[in-house]
């Protein structure tokens, strides 16, 4: 495999100032309510983006992607020329960052960047969040911006990250993804709260009691930008309105039956229904990991699961099949993660039944004929920094 520094140097012709890296994340429980100013409880993960990065003293951005095909493709934009919708593609997620840090007052310049990743693409882990975070980290470093420096400006870089994305790349997610690949910690998972910004670390070291976090990435047609994710966000937002809250994170879990009677619309009776529930999961499965309950933190999952499938309505049969697979071969509990319409499950496991449940999903698959899955143990990583 070529290295980052080799490949940078066959491209532009010089080798880089550097290489960051970014993890993609798995969301342990917490789905969805991020934007609601919601809890959410994720992980990094050890599979990362990695960008080559060199200064330039211009105002010219040029991209390289190893995942972009044979030879040396090098597309260009110049940072002034970035806006909403332009560019297209996977550069939004590059440009728009740079974008994003000039809008927020900071003095960055072009750059030179080469991109490669681990992180499955469409598969729900947030790999569009590992790459926004890898070339924010870059930024931060090559242009004395000292955002990794500590929490608070790795925040604000979050920030940055997720308005690349909301505002360039056109994709209306909330916030969760930016702030698990430049906060989490390693063997740790993120309680993040999206209304305060307030963050704290959660142990999470399966490991210890011998158990295992299977990831499924059922290669099914997952994005986030084809409308999908925005219609429910609208509908978290007219529910809110309507019972006089800023967010659904504002209706308690003892107050839902009394809020649900108040809309008068179904589908905001279902959206509400799951977000506030989900929160309150949340808080349990960090009440759960704290007492190490795992049962209880596998019950909570396939709740979790069950609320996404009939009143989110974000899962899909390979979903759907991929939990029930894993729990007949003996999880403790399984759900859907990430935005959902394709893309990973989770699995909590005995470390003693992963290959059973491997085996299980994959034949579950193939009965259905479905291309087979990737199914791959993860364990809690560390955040976005500098690696050479």
């Amino acid at each position: 495999m070529t290295s980052p520094e080799q490949t940078h140097r066959d491209v532009f012709g010089a080798p880089p100032d550097g290489v960051w890296s970014a993890p993609g994340r798995v969301n342990l429980i917490g789905e969805h309510t991020d934007y609601n100013q919601g809890l959410v409880l994720p992980i990094a993960l050890r599979q990362r983006t990695t960008a080559a990065c060199t200064a330039r003293d211009d105002d010219l951005l040029r991209m390289h992607s190893a995942q972009g095909g044979a030879g040396p493709e090098v597309v260009e934009v110049r940072i002034g020329d970035v806006g909403p919708g332009s560019p297209e593609g996977w550069t939004a997620y590059v440009a728009g960052v740079l974008w994003a840090l000039r809008e927020d007052g900071f003095a960055v310049r072009g750059m030179d960047v080469s991109v490669d990743s681990e992180v499955p693409v469409g598969a729900g882990l947030s790999s569009s969040a590992a790459l926004e975070c890898a070339v924010g980290a870059a930024a931060s470093d090559l242009f004395g911006l000292g955002l990794l420096a500590d929490a608070e400006g790795r925040a604000r870089l979050a920030a940055a990250c997720v308005r690349a994305e909301n505002e360039v790349a056109g994709a209306a997610t909330g916030g969760m993804d930016q702030s698990a690949a430049l906060l989490c910690g390693e063997g740790a998972a993120l309680l993040l709260d999206c209304r305060d910004g307030a963050t704290e670390q959660v142990p999470f070291d399966l490991a210890a009691v011998d158990h295992v976090l299977l990831v499924t990435d059922t290669r099914a047609t997952h994005a986030l930008n084809d409308g999908q994710y925005e219609s429910r966000r609208r509908a978290c937002e007219a529910a809110a309105s309507a019972l006089g809250v800023a967010s659904l994170r504002e209706v308690p879990v003892e107050g839902l039956d009394a809020a649900l009677d108040r809309l008068g619309d179904d589908e905001q009776r279902r959206r509400t229904r799951h977000v506030v529930t989900e929160i309150a999961r949340v808080e349990a499965t960090v009440a759960a990991l704290r007492a190490g309950d795992l049962e209880e933190v596998g019950r909570l999952f396939l709740a979790s699961h069950a609320s996404l499938r009939d009143d989110y309505e974000v899962s899909c049969d390979e979903l759907d099949v991929s939990v029930d697979a894993a729990v007949g071969a003996g999880a403790l509990g399984a759900r859907m993660t990430g935005g959902g319409f394709g893309g990973s499950s989770i699995a909590l496991l005995p470390s003693g039944s992963v290959e059973a449940a491997r085996d299980a999903i994959a034949a579950a698959f193939a009965a259905r004929g479905w291309r087979e899955p990737r199914s791959f143990a993860v364990t809690a990583g560390p955040p976005a920094a500098r690696d050479a």
